[in-house]
């Protein structure tokens, strides 16, 4: 039984699509997400995220070519060399700010519950900081080039202890604290 041309053609067309779709998806995962860098200019924190569509679409012709779409010091430094994108070819998931944190988590207990954190839910429950005030604050919050800096002075908290604490510190009339109860039936 001979094999109709139209389907070689159509299998190789869909090869090729699928192939070019695999550049271009991991191109674009790889790129996508805000980074913490130094930058070279003055080697101080900066927070600059990849142009990650640029990034995939210039993977159909080889390396995908980085470029910046946002950097803390701009729009004042917009025009800079963007050599800061040296480090982040250097080392593309030391620099972005989720396997940051996520190492940061490791080996850590919530400041309040004292519960392990595991593996971290990014998408769902992601754990939060306590800041040197002693309120908890989403890491999404801060500004990337402050992370690292606030993370030495942080406290892991969990997702559940910072939502309970943001209810009770953004709606005191609808907590109530059972600790304080019990301790005055103690007491009486």
């Amino acid at each position: 039984m001979p094999v109709n041309p139209i389907w070689l053609i159509l299998g190789l067309v869909v090869a090729i699509l699928s192939a070019a779709g695999w550049r271009i998806g991991s191109a674009w995962l790889r790129n996508r997400g805000p980074r913490a860098i130094t930058c070279p200019e003055n080697q101080k924190p900066a927070g600059v995220r990849v142009d990650d569509r640029h990034a995939a679409l210039s993977a159909l012709r080889g390396a995908p070519e980085l470029r910046l779409a946002d950097c803390s010091r701009w729009p004042e430094r917009a025009g800079c060399g963007q050599q800061c994108l040296a480090q982040i070819q250097s080392a593309p998931d030391g620099c972005l700010v989720r396997n940051i944190l996520a190492e940061w988590y490791e080996g850590k207990v919530c400041a309040y519950c004292g519960q392990a954190f595991h593996q971290v839910d990014w998408a769902v429950q992601r754990p939060t900081l306590m800041s040197a005030d002693r309120i908890s604050v989403e890491w999404n919050q801060i500004p990337v080039d402050q992370l690292r800096e606030k993370l030495a002075a942080a406290l892991p908290v969990c997702f559940a202890c910072h939502m309970a604490n943001t209810l009770v510190r953004e709606h005191p009339d609808l907590a109530v604290d059972r600790s304080a109860l019990g301790a005055r039936r103690t007491q009486a």
